[in-house]
This record gives structure tokens, C-alpha cells and sequence, in this order.
């Protein structure tokens, strides 16, 4: 496996959903499997050859993360209309300030079709919405992806300090079609010292739920 350099997270290591995602379907994740859970170690390197042995992605002698099997992906964040969700967007924290501008999930500074240009913005009940357009390489991994940041700027948006993600468990029930419109929301489930756990959905354009995680985000700072 190699995590190409285009789905960073923050600067110089891979989107932890993203990474996440590629390393659930090397160890056997299908669409419309059971929940996997991706466990990261280190920030995972780009540009790197990976190996997956026994559940384990090492790059050398270096633990990167580790994939098992697991039962609970969280509570199902309910759906929000599509115009609700890009209302909520135009409020997103990171277009005033991102701690990874260049995040290939939500940094703004990505360029249409380059990056998912996945926008969470603030919803009562610590709460985040964000319409997504789905693109033409839409995969399982994409949507591993499109559940991370909205969860995580749950925790941000909360608390004002900079997250990345530790583990996640997630479930993909269907993929969207390219070109789709679909809406993506993110909940708060508890924050503890450096630790948020939190809850993230995607729903298609009729409504389906087509994918589910739970994930530990963990402060960079105290």
C-alpha cells in the first residue's frame, strides 16, 4: 500500500480517515460489510510503502495502525435538509482559521476537484452539517474520508483547540453515484481531557444513510 501525497491530512502525513478507509479495505472491509475499526499509531507517512501483516500497516519497523474487527459505529447523526447543511457551511470555523488548511477533506484551501471540499458548519446540540459533492472516483475509502472532518470539527468547534483523529469505526452501506449530492453530519458524543468521541453520518440525496462512524479525536494541546 502507499498513501499518494494529494490525500494529506496535515502537512506531510495522510487524512486519518482517508488512510483509515484504505487500510479497512486491504484487511477485508466491503460495502455493506460489518463496522471496521482503524486504530492510527503514528500520523500516517505519505509517499511510503505500507504493509498490512495480521492487522498491522508498518512502514519498516514502524507501527502505523492496527484494523480489527468491531460492533458499534455510534449513534446515527440524524439528517439535516440540504439546504439546512449548506446554510450551516457558510459558518464553517476553518474558513476563519483551519489548523490544516490544506486537508484533502475540508481544507479550504484545496481546489474544486481536488480536494472533498467538505465544509462543516455549526448546528445546535453541538452539531455540525455540510453538503458534499460527490466526485467522479468515488470509492469505500472516499467515504471513510467524508466521515472523519465532520466529526472532528465537532470537537474543534467546541473547544477552539486543534484535533486529529485517533480511531475510528465505520460502516459503508452503499456508495453515492459521482456527481450526487449528499449531506454529511457530525455530533459531538463526549469530550474528556485530551479525548472527543464522536459521531458522524452521510446521507444520499433521497435520504438513504449510507455510511456511519464513531471515532476518538485527541487535542494536540491540553
Amino acid at each position: 500500500m502507499l498513501i499518494p501525497a494529494r490525500f494529506n491530512g496535515p502537512p506531510g502525513s495522510g487524512n486519518g480517515g482517508w488512510c483509515s478507509g484504505v487500510f479497512a479495505a486491504a484487511s477485508g472491509a466491503r460495502i455493506g460489510g460489518p463496522p471496521v475499526q482503524v486504530t492510527l499509531r503514528v500520523p500516517p507517512p505519505l509517499d511510503t510503502g505500507l504493509e498490512l501483516v495480521n492487522g498491522s500497516v508498518r512502514a519498516g519497523d514502524t507501527l502505523v495502525a492496527e484494523v480489527t474487527e468491531a460492533a458499534d459505529t455510534g449513534v446515527p447523526v440524524p439528517p439535516v435538509p440540504l439546504a439546512e447543511a449548506a446554510a450551516a457551511s457558510k459558518g464553517y470555523p476553518g474558513f476563519v482559521t483551519h489548523p490544516f488548511p490544506g486537508c484533502f477533506v475540508c481544507g479550504p484551501d484545496r481546489a474544486p476537484g481536488d480536494g472533498l471540499r467538505i465544509f462543516p458548519g455549526p448546528l445546535p446540540g453541538d452539531r455540525t452539517a455540510a453538503p458534499w459533492t460527490v466526485p467522479d472516483d468515488v470509492a469505500a475509502e472516499t467515504l471513510w474520508a467524508a466521515l472523519d472532518c465532520p466529526g472532528g470539527w465537532t470537537a474543534i468547534g467546541s473547544s477552539g483547540r486543534p484535533f486529529v483523529l485517533g480511531r475510528i469505526t465505520a460502516t459503508v452501506a452503499a456508495l453515492p453515484a459521482p456527481g450526487d449530492e449528499c449531506v454529511v453530519v457530525g455530533a459531538l458524543s463526549g469530550m474528556s481531557g485530551r479525548k472527543a468521541v464522536v459521531d458522524s453520518s452521510v446521507y444520499g440525496p433521497d435520504g438513504r444513510h449510507l455510511a456511519q462512524a464513531r471515532a476518538t479525536w485527541l487535542s494536540l494541546v491540553q
